[in-house]
């Protein structure tokens, strides 16, 4: 039994930790970035983050949540940033990766280390306001969803070339895959992390958020989207339009959908 208190009228209440332990529908949130050479965002990444955990625990939305920084062999000082953080809350955690693994690789490295029973992915810029967590998490618990996918309601910051390369890949992942989805590439991903009973990612390259929701739906858990404001890269450079990240995506695209015959409903 939990130690209780004292009210001034005389009634025991339990204290308000084991209150949020008690209520929490969900015991832990992880929130994982891909970075390779983020030190401009690193630190913005990583205080957004808290503040958002932090009020979602206040709520009662949670019990526990940690921050996990994926450094994808970087070149610049995003690792010793992400190691004082780590230092400094026991809530941040480092995963290294000698050799760069893309970014197929570092979400998996990130799945692979959370800890919790739901996980959030996302890049280290902060294309969209941290509160729509919030949002996210609501839908999730309201709709029994087992992926929040998130797209963007305005592309045209992000520049003509990608926005036109983005429209043509959802229409290929619609033909090959039969999947409705709106910007299916986009950096939120909010999952429950019992989908990993069943789902394996196998993309080292950026198809790996098309293989992710597709697995998921292929396999029989539910995949629902919402929409968030936009807010582009100001800082550092983007290469997910660049041809060879094009040509990988082709090859395990075709990969994919050799492997999804096997797959059958689960749930």
């Amino acid at each position: 039994m939990p130690p209780y208190l004292a009210s001034p009228c005389g009634m025991w209440h339990p204290p308000l930790a084991f209150m949020r332990m008690e209520k929490s529908p969900f015991s832990k949130l992880s929130i994982f970035f891909p970075m390779w050479n983020e030190e401009s965002y690193i630190e913005r990444a990583i205080d957004a983050a808290r503040e958002e955990c932090e009020d979602l625990m206040a709520q009662g939305d949670i019990a526990d949540y940690e921050m996990i920084v994926i450094d994808d062999a970087s070149t610049d000082g995003t690792l010793e940033i992400a190691q004082r953080l780590a230092s400094q809350d026991s809530r941040v955690k480092v995963v290294h990766h000698p050799e760069n693994r893309k970014l197929g690789g570092s979400m998996k490295s990130g799945y692979a280390a959370a800890s919790g029973d739901l996980v959030l992915y996302t890049d280290a810029d902060l294309p969209f306001d941290m509160h729509d967590v919030h949002k996210a998490m609501r839908l999730l618990r309201y709709y029994n969803a087992d992926v929040v996918s998130a797209y963007r309601f305005d592309r045209t910051g992000e520049g003509y070339v990608r926005t036109v390369y983005s429209f043509f890949y959802n229409i290929m992942v619609r033909v090959l895959f039969g999947i409705r989805m709106r910007d299916i590439n986009f950096a939120f991903k909010l999952c429950r992390t019992r989908i990993f009973d069943h789902v394996e990612l196998k993309s080292e390259g950026s198809f790996i958020d098309a293989e992710l929701v597709v697995k998921a739906q292929k396999f029989g858990y539910s995949v629902i989207q919402f929409g968030v404001d936009y807010f582009p890269r100001t800082r550092g450079v983007s290469t997910l339009s660049s041809p060879s990240v094009i040509l990988k995506i082709l090859k395990e695209a075709r990969q994919l959908r050799r492997e999804i015959r096997g797959i059958s409903p689960v749930v």
